[in-house]
């Protein structure tokens, strides 16, 4: 029975829908093989190309290129005639030939082809052991994708979400102190410091590995003088009462459980009076009917994919518990955009 429409599947529905799941593993692969091999932009830059000029132009060979481009059209990623040869779809050239675009999703097919695939080799031995692999000291490529992953998010909150918090944005637009918690590689500090001229920055980590490259993200856009970048605990390396705005963007969920309470608390020690808390994140069904609603979808599947990260994503329960138990009495703004992502505003109290 499929509650959602009240109906019983039959055996060739279901079987239906994991040739359409298998269909889904191919067409993560085949994007992957179109970023690696420059398919993508060489049809963004050139449209109309045929698939032996295609072949000619990057090196490739020219039957191999064939069978992409004709699988790829039938993805609807690819428009194509016989006169004029094929072209990118409408949109695509954003989201896969344009890693500077705020849709760009490069990074985050390639942590799934990748990253998550290695992870999913080992799953069945760690499903008897409990074995993780957390996010801190993996590599650097690993941050790197994952900061690519999530970059059209931090764009977003740089530039549309912050902007429009009455009360928060004017005070950043004036000079006001803003921590970053989880800065990763820098990549939201860099999107900060050009929404807000005026704001000081500070981002903290724990993942020497990331900070690296942060430092020197930091340094190559000659921020040096309004981010810091610190390493460590934030109920450690960072001052009490002392930020207008502590934001954490897809952090909280990759924190460990046990340790969530001490690090909201902290987060909300930062804070001036008046302060505001910013978290983006993802959040957990509560109940078995949720699991088969839409808004939950992107956070179960985060929570199958991260589950060798050692990453827990929490309830909505979960997250107004550790609000709560941080000292954040007034109201909890909680609002979904995105492919399911969850932003929650609290203010210190005054």
């Amino acid at each position: 029975m499929n509650p959602a429409a009240g109906v019983t599947l039959s055996a060739d529905e279901q079987v239906a829908r994991i040739f359409a799941w298998r269909r889904g593993f191919n067409a993560m692969h085949l994007i992957d093989l179109g970023i690696r091999l420059g398919l993508f932009k060489a049809l963004a830059e050139h449209p109309g190309q045929t698939e032996a000029e295609l072949a000619a132009a990057l090196g490739l060979h020219a039957p191999y290129v064939q069978v992409w481009c004709t699988t790829a059209y039938s993805l609807e990623l690819l428009e194509a005639d016989e006169r004029d040869g094929f072209r990118l779809a409408p949109h695509v050239d954003g989201m896969l030939a344009n890693e500077a675009h705020p849709r760009y999703l490069g990074g985050y097919v390639r942590l799934g082809t990748e990253f998550a695939t290695d992870d999913y080799r080992r799953a069945a031995v760690a499903f008897h052991t409990g074995a993780v692999t957390p996010y801190q000291g993996r590599s650097r490529e690993f941050a790197q994708a994952v900061t690519q992953a999530i970059a059209g998010v931090n764009v977003m909150v740089a530039r549309k979400i912050l902007p429009g918090l009455s009360g928060l944005a004017e005070r950043l637009r004036a000079g006001g102190r803003l921590l970053e918690v989880g800065c990763g590689t820098g990549f939201m500090q860099l999107q900060l410091a050009r929404a807000f001229p005026q704001a000081r920055l500070t981002g903290v980590d724990i993942d020497p590995t990331g900070l690296d490259a942060a430092r020197a993200a930091v340094r190559a856009a000659g921020l040096d003088e309004r981010i810091d970048i610190l390493e460590g605990d934030v109920g450690r390396v960072v001052p009490a009462a002392s930020f207008d705005l502590v934001l954490m963007v897809e952090v909280l969920h990759e924190i460990d459980p046990a340790l969530r309470a001490d690090v909201v608390a902290a987060c909300a020690r930062a804070l001036v009076p008046g302060g505001w808390l910013v978290i983006v994140d993802e959040t957990y069904p509560s109940t078995l009917d949720q699991a088969r609603q839409a808004p939950y979808r992107f956070a179960l599947q985060t929570g199958l994919e991260e589950l060798m990260w050692g990453n827990v994503v929490p309830t909505r329960e979960e997250q107004e518990r550790l609000l709560r138990g941080a000292g954040f009495d007034g109201p909890i703004e909680r609002s979904l955009f995105g492919e399911g992502f969850t932003l929650l505003v609290a203010q210190r109290a005054a």
